[in-house]
């Protein structure tokens, strides 16, 4: 039992460390976090869960030698800095109408969850990371049958979701400061941060290809 709360500790705190790291979700949880309360941080890291469940299995049959190819990762690198641009834009568009008013909120909550989806595949280096960092921890825990795996990925999205909920309350109770003008103002930096990523994005996966 002592091993298996090793696994789940060190998941954590590993997980923990990279969550707190800015990245186009934390920028997406802040922004919805601000329109649509706490529930924003916890639905998204459900679709984030959820994506990186499926990404564990993949990986534990042998995707990772694939994922580690450079035109392999400038692809992912360049779509997801499509997703991001598609993302930002949209935010945009919707400043001149944007308002705090929650009234459609009960009726979004699947869209955070597919929005938790995207933001991570838009990131590159979230498949990389599972590619490399987590693929090896992973190879560790099967030496403790299923029970390894379970108490890793438990441990992992635990830290995510201990986090983004704590970022989505910190942001939601800060909405009693906010007016509708303040309120754009912080969508439209959302917006402009992951327009940087996606530069960024673009500018690593070409340098992975051409050098």
């Amino acid at each position: 039992m002592l091993a298996f709360l090793t696994i789940f500790g060190s998941s954590f705190v590993i997980a923990l460390s990279g969550a707190m790291m800015p990245g186009p979700l934390l920028t997406a949880t802040i922004g919805e976090s601000s329109r649509r309360g706490f529930k924003a941080g916890p639905l998204m890291i459900v679709g984030h869960g959820i994506l990186e469940l499926a990404l564990v299995i993949a990986l534990l049959l042998g995707l990772a030698t694939f994922l580690n190819q450079d035109r392999v990762f400038a692809g992912i690198a360049l779509a997801g800095a499509g997703i991001l641009i598609w993302m930002a834009v949209g935010m945009f568009r919707s400043l001149p109408s944007l308002s705090l008013s929650l009234d459609a909120d009960a009726e979004q909550g699947g869209h955070l969850i597919l929005r938790g989806v995207l933001m991570s595949v838009a990131n590159p280096y979230w498949t990389i990371w599972w590619a490399t960092i987590g693929l090896g921890y992973i190879l560790h825990c099967m030496r403790f049958g299923a029970w390894g795996i379970f108490f890793f990925f438990v441990g992992h999205i635990l830290a995510d979701l201990a986090w983004y909920a704590l970022i989505s309350g910190a942001v939601s109770k800060g909405r009693r400061l906010l007016n509708d003008r303040l309120y754009r103002g912080v969508i439209g930096a959302c917006a402009g941060f992951l327009l940087v990523f996606a530069g960024y994005f673009v500018y690593s996966g070409v340098n992975r290809v051409i050098t």
